[in-house]
């Protein structure tokens, strides 16, 4: 079963709580999980998040939502990918992560294509990056992650899930696809109140309920309205997008 898996907890230093803020009247989280349905290749949707209980919001709003969850460990995601894969008899997963609001489903689809036409332990689109940051997606088998799971022994590896894989290229075929013009200097996740107010700006203009915006679409509108992609330039870039 192709499975997506997203990683969410309500702890986060720069923005707390973030997954619940809202968009287009709705929480983030539910704006996630949306665009996932919308996938051609995706069979499952799993929110894995912590035993912690402050995130017991997090389980109630799936509850509530009929999607599932697993609560593992907070810090060894790599541990919580593993076993929420296992529950869910996931052989093929997608992760994803629960702070971006733009994932294209048709993106999405094309990795998971590419992984399993090439017959590959480990595909995706971001390093090197040409897609806009937030657009990351990694798809890999369930072989692959048990793999990782059990000899991985360094603690970034288990707090970044992928990493034991681009370490260990030799030991996973893996592959990554690019975008036809490298438009990675775009940031389209949120860790900052600025990151929240450029997707809201996105949002007003495109959303409409039960439709889905492409990354086609938010380029377009960018370019009619450059002050958008102005709102957050200026906020710290993840260590792959950084120039």
């Amino acid at each position: 079963m192709i499975t997506a898996i997203i990683q969410a907890r309500v702890g986060s230093t720069r923005y707390p709580n973030k997954i619940f803020a809202k968009l287009a009247g709705k929480p983030l989280i539910y704006h996630v999980v949306d665009r996932l349905k919308k996938s051609q290749r995706i069979q499952n949707i799993v929110i894995a998040t912590t035993i912690n209980p402050l995130d017991d919001a997090i389980e109630q709003w799936a509850c509530q939502n009929n999607i599932n969850c697993f609560r593992g460990d907070e810090e060894n995601v790599l541990s919580r990918f593993y076993f929420a894969a296992k529950k869910f008899n996931a052989n093929i997963i997608v992760r994803i992560t629960a702070d971006d609001p733009f994932k294209d489903y048709e993106i999405i689809d094309n990795v998971i294509d590419v992984l399993i036409n090439e017959q590959l332990s480990f595909a995706y689109n971001n390093n090197p990056p040409t897609f806009p940051e937030g657009l990351d997606t990694e798809v890999f088998t369930f072989d692959a992650l048990e793999e990782a799971h059990n000899k991985s022994n360094s603690l970034f590896e288990k707090e970044h899930v992928t990493q034991y894989f681009y370490r260990n290229k030799n030991s996973f075929p893996q592959t990554n696809v690019f975008h036809d013009v490298n438009i990675s200097n775009l940031r389209w996740t949120i860790d900052t109140q600025k990151d929240m107010e450029m997707a809201r700006r996105v949002y007003d203009s495109l959303y409409c309920e039960n439709e889905v915006f492409s990354m086609n679409d938010i380029l377009q509108l960018i370019n009619k309205n450059p002050e958008i992609a102005l709102i957050n330039q200026d906020v710290q870039q993840s260590t792959m997008y950084k120039k």
